[in-house]
């Protein structure tokens, strides 16, 4: 089955679950502010911060997305071969970064690894699992309420079906959580108020197709979580590749990085659109609303 066929059918399953449609969304979403940033990969926020990853970078703005320190060598110091960040989180100053080498849409030496949110310098990376099934790291999501640092996987195979999951405290790991009816080709994950939230790169950038996001509803255990579509991203300013996600909760807005301009194949840019010669990476923002 190829990929666009894949993605049709998995979009029309979870939109048959949900009862049609993002009705059953947990909240309402309105573009107030794009941001253009540096880096292609992810976002997170906290205490009016904004940290920014490239494939190999990691930045920070200031609460006026003022870039104010930057570090183009994120990988001195690890101790596995990396060469890829995916989307990132951050919790009390440390930033959290799936980090693997990246190559021909395969990735090996996952492994979390924890950031200063000032100097951007590694601290310490979590005991590498060779054993988990995991084959790619695309984003990681802290969530301080089960103490538990999450993993997304963007392969479309068996292995993308689970986040992996790592003790916050120990850096121990905890276990798979099956997402039921999981989404395709995920690129970042994060946790807001008892759930987690991931995008998927499964429109079609050259049908002018959006992507998706979706919400996962965690179950007691942290086994299980119903997947249910939570945001059509219809509204960007061009269709091209979903990022990374985040949740202020300062502001109550999500922010969003998307990609534009670049042809994207087996993960990686591969050439322009007609009208480009460089790949636009954006932060869109949105105040979020309960819904009626």
């Amino acid at each position: 089955m190829n990929r666009k066929i894949s993605m049709v059918l998995c979009i029309t399953s979870l939109i048959f679950l949900c009862g049609c449609g993002n009705k059953n969304a947990a909240s309402t979403y309105k573009l107030v502010e794009t941001h253009p940033v540096g880096g292609r990969q992810g976002i997170c926020t906290e205490g009016g911060n904004y940290w920014v990853s490239g494939s190999g970078k990691l930045e920070k703005y200031d609460s006026n997305w003022n870039l104010i320190a930057e570090n183009k060598d994120p990988f001195e110091g690890n101790p596995l071969e990396v060469n890829h960040i995916g989307d990132i989180d951050v919790y009390n100053n440390e930033l959290y970064l799936g980090v693997e080498y990246f190559m021909g849409g395969k990735g090996k030496n996952i492994q979390v690894a924890v950031y200063d949110g000032d100097t951007l310098k590694l601290k310490r990376v979590f005991p590498f699992r060779s054993d988990t099934g995991q084959l790619e790291c695309s984003g990681i999501a802290v969530d301080s309420d089960h103490r538990t640092v999450y993993m997304s996987s963007w392969i479309d195979d068996e292995s993308s079906e689970y986040l992996y999951m790592y003790d916050l405290d120990t850096g121990d790991y905890k276990g798979k959580l099956k997402m039921q009816s999981a989404p395709k080709w995920i690129q970042g994950v994060a946790y807001h108020e008892g759930n987690l939230y991931v995008t998927s790169d499964d429109g079609d950038a050259d049908d002018n197709a959006p992507d998706h996001m979706y919400r996962i509803d965690i179950s007691e255990n942290q086994e299980t979580g119903q997947v249910s579509l939570e945001k059509v991203f219809d509204d960007v300013i061009k269709q091209g590749e979903i990022e990374g996600l985040s949740f202020c909760e300062e502001s109550g807005q999500l922010l969003l990085l998307y990609n534009r301009g670049a042809r994207i194949i087996a993960g990686m840019p591969s050439g322009f659109y007609e009208g480009y010669d460089d790949e636009i990476h954006e932060v869109f923002v949105y105040d979020m609303g309960e819904r009626d």
